[in-house]
C-alpha cells in the first residue's frame, strides 16, 4: 500500500500478517468445547469417584448391619469407580481429536494456508467424528439422568431430615416424628431383604448433621454439574463440526478440493 525499503518494517508486516491468518485459523467452537469438556470431566470424574467412596461409608454404617447384604453394592462402586478412570483416559483423547479435526476442518474451510484444500478423505473423516458424536452425546445423556439420582436421594434425605426437625422443635412426643423414615431399598441401593435398610426419626436427623452426609451431597451435585457441562460440550462439538462437514461437502460441490 505504501513504499517501505526498510527490511525490518517488512518482516514486522509479514510476521503481522502471520499472526493474523493464524488467529483466524482457530477453530473458537471446537477450543471452546475442548475446554468445556475437561472441566466437566474433571468436575464428573473426580467428584464422582470421592462420592461413590462417601457413599459406601455411610450405606455400610448407616444402612447396613451384614456385610452380604451391602456386597452387591460395594462391587458396583468398586467397578464404577474403574471405569470412571477409563472415561477420563477416553475423552481426554477424544477431546484432542476433535480439537485437531477442528483445526483441520476450519482451516479447509477458510483456505487460510495458501493450496490447501479439503480431500474426500478429510470430510469422510469428518463424518466419522460427527457420528460417533452423536452417538457420544445420547449415551452421556442416559449418563447425566442417571447421576441425577444420587442427588435426588440426596435431596429427599436432607427434605425429611429438615421435617424432622421442625416436627422436635413443636411436638415434644418422639412417636410423633419417628415414623418418618429414609429407606435406601427404595432407591435400590440394597436389596429388600436388607437390615435395617431405613433409617427413621431422630436417627435420621442425626446423620444428616454429620459432615459425611454434606459433603457427599455437594460431591454428588459437583458431578452431576459436571455431566451437564460434559453434555454441553458434546453438542458444542456437534454444531460446530456439523457446520464446518456442511461448508466442506458446499466447497466440493462447487469444485474447491
Amino acid at each position: 500500500m505504501f513504499p517501505v525499503r526498510q527490511p525490518w518494517l517488512c518482516k514486522a508486516l509479514g510476521c503481522y500478517d502471520c499472526c493474523i491468518r493464524c488467529f483466524w485459523a482457530v477453530p473458537y467452537p471446537s477450543l471452546a468445547a475442548t475446554l468445556l469438556l475437561y472441566a466437566g470431566m474433571a468436575l464428573f470424574c473426580g467428584c464422582g469417584h470421592e462420592a461413590l467412596s462417601n457413599t459406601e461409608v455411610l450405606v455400610e454404617t448407616y444402612f447396613a448391619r451384614n456385610v452380604q447384604d451391602f456386597v452387591v453394592m460395594a462391587s458396583f462402586i468398586k467397578y464404577f469407580q474403574y471405569v470412571i478412570y477409563g472415561l477420563a483416559s477416553f475423552f481426554f483423547l477424544f477431546g484432542i481429536l476433535l480439537l485437531a479435526e477442528g483445526f483441520y476442518t476450519t482451516s479447509a474451510v477458510k483456505q487460510t494456508f495458501g493450496e490447501f484444500r479439503s480431500t474426500h478423505c478429510g470430510r469422510c473423516l469428518s463424518l466419522t467424528f460427527i457420528i460417533v458424536t452423536y452417538i457420544l452425546a445420547f449415551i452421556w445423556l442416559a449418563v447425566f439422568a442417571f447421576s441425577a439420582i444420587p442427588v435426588y436421594f440426596l435431596f429427599n434425605m436432607e427434605q425429611t431430615c429438615h421435617n424432622i426437625n421442625i416436627l422436635a422443635e413443636t411436638t415434644p412426643s418422639i412417636n410423633q416424628h419417628g415414623w418418618i423414615c429414609m429407606d435406601a431399598r427404595q432407591y435400590g441401593l440394597l436389596p429388600w431383604n436388607a437390615m435395617p435398610g431405613k433409617a427413621c426419626g431422630m436417627t435420621l436427623a442425626s446423620i444428616c448433621k454429620t459432615s459425611e452426609f454434606y459433603v457427599t451431597y455437594d460431591l454428588y451435585i459437583a458431578a452431576f454439574a459436571g455431566a451437564g457441562v460434559t453434555l454441553l460440550a458434546l453438542f458444542l462439538y456437534l454444531a460446530a463440526t456439523t457446520y464446518n462437514y456442511a461448508v466442506l461437502r458446499f466447497l466440493g460441490r462447487k469444485g474447491v478440493r
